[in-house]
């Protein structure tokens, strides 16, 4: 396969809890950094001062009361700090930028999941992210079924979610990025080593 220029581009991972995507971050981090490119590394909700402490709000078991609308607000925010302070500087700075979630996660969860409209969350994805969309996404996908079979005792609010919300997630993600041809589909059924070298296959390392 060819080689993909890398510099300034956004490369996503994405998918349900518990599918390995901060896993393969650091894996194809690491890997990149070896070819002395230069790499930004991140995930979300967080990667900023004021996304993690806005995460520790989100994921916290003492927020059960949190609307759906709030919680997407709670995100967007993070989104618009991560954007500002860390994606748009490091790609003008030529780093490649690999992150653990962006904008499909909102349309999954809050969209698909939460029953929120798709076009409102579109919006403030836009917004949020002055237009930047991911260059590359990986889709790490996997049946809710096992994808719960993964969690352990210890959950956040959000991993507390039932096997339907998991499943409407899952549904909004392959509904989302059917046809797109920047969106990799990963059987994450597969072993970090295998799913780490499809994805260095796929951009032609």
């Amino acid at each position: 396969m060819r080689k993909i220029e890398l510099r300034r581009k956004l490369i996503v991972f994405e998918g349900l809890d518990f599918t390995g995507k901060s896993t393969q971050v650091e894996i194809l981090g690491r890997h990149l950094q070896g070819m002395d490119l230069p790499v930004t590394t991140t995930r979300e909700p967080g990667g900023t001062a004021l996304g993690e402490a806005v995460r520790s709000v989100i994921l916290s078991n003492e927020h059960t009361e949190l609307l759906p609308l709030s919680e997407l607000s709670l995100f967007i925010t993070c989104r618009a700090q991560l954007s500002a302070e860390v994606i748009e500087p490091a790609l003008n700075a030529g780093h490649v930028v690999v992150s653990s979630r962006y904008r499909l996660s909102s349309l999954a969860y809050q969209g698909y999941g939460r029953g929120l409209d798709l076009t409102l969350i579109g919006r403030m994805n836009e917004i949020a992210t002055s237009g930047r969309q991911p260059d590359l996404t990986f889709l790490l996908d996997l049946p809710a079924e096992k994808a719960l079979e993964r969690r352990g005792k210890v959950r956040d609010r959000i991993e507390q979610e039932d096997l339907a919300f998991y499943r409407r997630v899952r549904t909004g993600y392959l509904d989302l990025t059917r046809g797109d041809p920047s969106v990799h589909l990963l059987d994450a059924t597969t072993t970090i080593d295998e799913i780490a070298h499809e994805v260095l296959e796929c951009l032609g390392l």
